[in-house]
């Protein structure tokens, strides 16, 4: 565990700031026209078919493990990637974007509900406050303040998108399939690309985009460029990423570092669209690092395997005491003197 956690936090981070540059890349897009649900269905099927031959590669002679393994993959996909996307924007729809993401980010509370409901694990007290401490500091990055406009139907599909966010995490740090983290992402990714074009063909999501030149860093790029980004970054290595970090780290910590995404999101912001973060939003991502340090002081050390107790050999030629049944159960007796008789060599027997 100790050996895994320095790379298991890094990849978290990477994951963190990849997923974080969805907002930079999209928002070119949707200001030149596109829909949110056409931007988000490019980036999964872009996600998709960049895994899909390194995964199909990585299970060469191990195929017979999607026997056990393909439910978690539609699960993912159906929940993790569709579902959470959709879900968060018809959220959007009735509720501001801070108010839709403040509640899709609820997401590592239901992990550790999860936890305690299905493998007893019961919260202690430092991740109870670590999590009030993530979530005080989440409505401060979104600077949430004033612009609280509640619908209970917006607010119902963002805790759809809450449970989406937790059901990233619960499935990706499982690994009892034995299916690599590469096969989960990639799966995932196709189905859910499927299922978002199914979504977009049936009405329930608009799909409109066009091959207009976006802004990109205040530079004028293709369409198919900042696109790129969008699943390369956004998506391929993002979930990639996200499913390898989960395994090392287990899904509550994973998850609470996932909430390092928003203070990536501003920074990237920053950097790609020149929108400066406010003191709150660098207040809030203090009390975010402060809340996941307190949930990874409270993770439960794993108990180490107990030592076998040493054996040493008999003495050549000594016989093993014999062992006779009685009502009290085995137990030794001395061996009587006899007459000396031709044996075979014998290896030296053990005994604990």
């Amino acid at each position: 565990m100790k050996q895994s956690f320095p790379l298991g936090i890094l990849v978290a981070l990477a994951s963190a700031a990849a997923f974080g540059t969805s907002g930079s890349f999209a928002k070119g897009l949707l200001v030149s026209g596109w829909t949110p649900a056409a931007a988000v269905t490019w980036r999964v099927a872009i996600g998709a078919l960049a895994l899909v031959v390194p995964a199909a590669l990585t299970m060469r002679g191990r195929w017979q493990l999607l026997r056990r393994g393909w439910p978690t993959v539609l699960l993912f996909g159906l929940i993790a990637v569709a579902g959470c996307q959709l879900a968060y924007f018809l959220a959007v729809e009735r509720l501001s974007v801070a108010v839709a993401l403040l509640l899709e980010y609820l997401g590592p509370v239901l992990v550790v509900g999860w936890l305690w409901l299905r493998r007893g694990q019961r919260p202690r007290p430092l991740t109870v406050v670590g999590a009030g401490l993530a979530i005080v500091g989440l409505v401060f990055v979104l600077d949430a303040f004033g612009a609280i406009s509640v619908d209970l139907v917006g607010a119902s599909w963002g805790i759809v998108a809450a449970f989406g966010l937790a059901t990233f995490f619960v499935i990706s740090a499982d690994n009892s399939h034995g299916l690599p983290p590469l096969v989960v992402a990639a799966g995932g990714l196709v189905v859910g690309a499927l299922a978002l074009l199914l979504a977009g063909a049936v009405g329930l999501t608009p799909m409109r985009w066009n091959t207009d030149a976006v802004l990109l860093a205040g530079v004028s790029v293709p369409w198919w460029l900042d696109v790129a980004g969008l699943g390369l970054i956004a998506a391929a290595f993002a979930y990639l990423t996200g499913v390898f970090a989960s395994r090392r780290l287990g899904s509550k910590l994973a998850s609470f570092v996932g909430l390092s995404e928003v203070l990536f999101a501003v920074l990237w912001a920053w950097l790609l669209l020149s929108e400066l973060p406010r003191l709150v939003q660098l207040v809030g991502g203090l009390l975010i690092l402060a809340g996941v340090t307190l949930v990874k002081l409270d993770e439960r050390p794993r108990p180490l395997p107990r030592a076998l107790p040493a054996v040493e050999p008999l003495p050549a030629g000594e016989p093993l005491p014999a062992v006779q049944a009685s009502a009290e159960g085995p137990q030794a007796t001395t061996p009587q003197a006899t007459a000396p008789q031709a044996t075979a060599p014998q290896a030296p027997a053990l005994r604990r």
